[in-house]
């Protein structure tokens, strides 16, 4: 059983986690490679109301979606957007980031390398990534305006979407240790965390939601600093 305290705590992340920015016609619409075909989704959708007129997919495999996506995560989401009726000459394919700095890395050498003008970057991942994704671009990418995007849903949705609670809740714990570990080792920007997240992140993993943290050497959780 998952407690009232545990889910309360899970919601303040959850919110924390999401940018909550309003979508705006950007240059290009970047979808962040995942198990979630929901991204290209997003990024069909955003692209049919005008937001970009051209799509960048991006990624490689996992461990986590090497059986769901053998042609790579990149190649799904595009026949994705081609399937939903994006013209192949709007779409640009990015099959070798294997993780969200590569990502970003990679699709701005993409672009440069297609010679399109980038101003600004619709940036799109699962809901649960907004924030992490859009602290990576503004390190790797800092002239350009991010604009954060994922499907519209709520944790209640996102947990019936996985099926598995708990694996969604260990999620985004890991998340969180990310954001507060990688700007010291120059991975990302600095971001204000606030004390309430903060708790409730560091209660979550007292119970246990822990399985997605990354370990040190002794198979600790790396240590966070408040930020």
């Amino acid at each position: 059983m998952i407690s009232a305290q545990a889910w309360k705590d899970t919601r303040l992340v959850w919110d924390y986690h999401q940018m909550h920015h309003a979508p705006k016609p950007c240059s290009v619409a970047i979808g962040l490679g995942s198990h979630d075909l929901g991204v290209a989704d997003t990024a069909v959708s955003l692209y049919e109301r005008g937001m970009a007129p051209l799509l960048v997919f991006t990624g490689a495999t996992s461990p986590t979606t090497r059986e769901r996506m053998p042609r790579g995560e990149a190649v799904h989401y595009r026949e994705r957007a081609l399937a939903l009726g994006v013209p192949s000459s709007a779409v640009l394919l990015e099959p070798h980031a294997r993780n969200t700095g590569e990502n970003i890395r990679f699709s701005k050498a993409l672009l440069e390398e297609s010679s399109a003008d980038v101003s600004s970057i619709l940036l799109i991942s699962k809901p649960y990534e907004e924030r992490r994704s859009y602290a990576t671009a503004r390190k790797l990418w800092p002239e350009v305006e991010i604009v954060s995007a994922s499907s519209p849903m709520t944790l209640d949705e996102y947990v019936d979407s996985i099926g598995d609670a708990r694996l969604v809740i260990d999620m985004l714990v890991g998340a969180l240790q990310r954001l507060l570990i990688y700007p010291g080792q120059g991975l990302m920007i600095s971001q204000q965390v606030p004390d309430d997240v903060i708790e409730a992140y560091e209660r979550l993993c007292r119970h246990g939601f822990t399985s997605r943290l990354l370990l040190d050497d002794q198979g600790q959780a790396l240590s966070q600093t408040r930020r």
